[in-house]
């Protein structure tokens, strides 16, 4: 099933009050995820910007820390910045600071090597661990390679590091790829994961809070315009969680 095919399920939007709301309620599906693995090894791909920064930082919180196997809890992310790992541009940065590094084995945290010699390179290093953690070199769609992957939408409708018009946008054989120069700020380079890579997941989790994102959402939900933020679809269910100041003003479903 290729992304954005008409036969994936259409998305499922959950409105939550306000941005703690919302957190509370991408944690508790976090959550979820892990509780119908019963038992088996999770991988959760994390998503950059500041749209999940109030949830990673509840994650840390002893209601849900005490929640989560940690041991057997794999965390991945979609896109990074090339910057070094001490900058504050910086996506598993972000993460590690706001729960990784108080909770998580170091060994159950995957991100992408900034210290590659160039975006390309730490792409193809980023690709072949995703296979080895996945165990084959295709995709199953019996056997997604995430339990849930996060992800945001950015003022043009990207997702990840996927802008609009884009090559990325495009890429099908690869699971990971470069992108040389963003469309918004920051603008530097990024290393993004493709759209069948980010498909492979019982899940898709999209975050947007504030009244900053309703002109996006206006064009994402109402319009249904091609944007690679609609692209993105889970293989299996893919979710909008939307706080009220998001929503476009008069929206039905």
């Amino acid at each position: 099933m290729a992304p954005g095919d008409p036969s994936q399920a259409k998305p499922k939007l959950i409105v939550a009050a306000d941005p703690a709301a919302l957190a509370k309620a991408a944690a508790d599906r976090l959550i979820a995820r892990i509780i119908v693995a019963n038992g088996h090894r999770v991988a959760i791909c994390l998503s950059g910007g500041s749209s999940p920064k109030q949830m990673f930082e509840l994650l840390a919180t002893d209601a849900y820390r005490s929640r989560i196997p940690w041991d057997r809890v794999h965390w991945f992310t979609g896109d990074e910045r090339f910057v070094p790992s001490t900058d504050s541009r910086n996506n598993m940065a972000m993460a590690r600071k706001a729960f990784l590094d108080r909770c998580a084995p170091p060994a159950n945290i995957h991100p992408i090597d900034v210290n590659s010699a160039n975006p390309k390179e730490a792409a193809r290093h980023y690709e072949s661990e995703l296979k080895s953690f996945y165990g084959a070199d295709h995709f199953d769609l019996a056997r997604p390679l995430f339990d849930l992957v996060l992800l945001g939408v950015g003022p043009d409708g990207h997702t990840a590091s996927l802008f609009p018009g884009y090559p990325a946008v495009e890429e099908t054989r690869h699971w990971v790829t470069d992108v040389p120069k963003a469309h918004v700020e920051p603008f530097v380079p990024r290393v993004s994961l493709t759209l069948p890579a980010l498909a492979s997941c019982h899940e898709m989790l999209f975050e947007a809070s504030g009244s900053g994102k309703r002109a996006i959402l206006t064009r994402v939900l109402k319009d249904g315009e091609d944007l690679p933020a609609n692209r993105a679809r889970s293989q299996g269910e893919t979710i909008w969680l939307v706080d009220q100041a998001a929503l476009p003003e008069n929206f039905r479903e």
